[in-house]
């Protein structure tokens, strides 16, 4: 459980809309603090999911083994994917909240709360549309897939240029032996066979965008299915409440 109080110095507070905070500049952020702060935590406040009603917060923090793979030169490889095990899932850890008022702040909040009246904040629980919401989660979906089918280009790219380079590296080491066996038999010393200026290696991408927006997808899917379930819950109500009426 989550202690605001005794963790202030600690956190770092950020705004989101719709859930999207999954970046790359969180984090950086992220590694620079644990530097310094080995328990640094995000807040995460989305504003307009907060407006319907409901606190919309969360508390994340970056996996131990994810922060290992990552610090150093900032690339998240292939090779460290496997060695550690790291899948999509293991970047960042949600930390259960607790918001709790102490009794003199409760106390205040009782004495000035004024005469109960419906607010508009009230009559908005009661729309059974969540088109604009869920519009707005598909719009951020497609616009994640289409960042994923780039990413997946990339790395179409990056393997197709290996493999183009393993041949060129092979017509050159058979032309090098080759030349090699002319030279030796005229006598002469034989060429070496490795030339590492010859071929430098290509830099693979970097798989954290691509573990950022598969993560980004998860949350909106998520959100899709939680607005889903409100709304048939609603529409169930006033099912419900029409026929008991008939």
């Amino acid at each position: 459980m989550l202690d605001l109080q005794t963790l202030s110095g600690l956190l770092r507070y950020q705004s989101t809309q719709l859930g999207s905070f999954q970046t790359v500049e969180l984090i950086e952020t992220f590694v620079n603090y644990q530097e310094s702060i080995k328990r640094c935590i995000c807040i995460i406040c989305d504003p307009q999911r907060s407006s319907g009603g409901g606190l919309a917060i969360k508390a994340i923090k970056l996996k131990d083994s994810f922060i290992t793979a990552y610090k150093g030169d900032g690339q998240l490889t292939t090779e460290k994917v496997k060695a550690g095990s790291i899948t999509w899932k293991e970047i960042f850890e949600e930390i259960p909240v607790h918001l709790q008022n102490s009794a003199l702040a409760a106390a205040m909040l009782a004495e000035i709360e004024p005469a109960t009246v419906i607010k508009q904040i009230d009559v908005d629980k009661l729309n059974l549309s969540v088109l604009p919401t869920l519009e707005r989660n598909l719009e951020f979906v497609t616009d994640c897939l289409d960042d994923a089918v780039m990413e997946q280009q990339k790395v179409s790219y990056y393997h197709r240029n290996v493999a183009r380079q393993q041949q060129q590296q092979a017509q050159w080491l058979q032309k090098r032996r080759q030349e090699n066996a002319q030279r030796r038999a005229n006598g002469e010393e034989a060429l070496p066979e490795e030339d590492l200026q010859q071929f430098k290696p290509i830099p693979e991408p970097n798989q954290l965008d691509n573990f950022l927006i598969t993560n980004q997808i998860n949350t909106y899917c998520e959100q899709l299915s939680s607005y889903s379930m409100q709304s048939l819950q609603k529409l169930q109500l006033m099912e419900a409440l029409q026929q008991s009426h008939l």
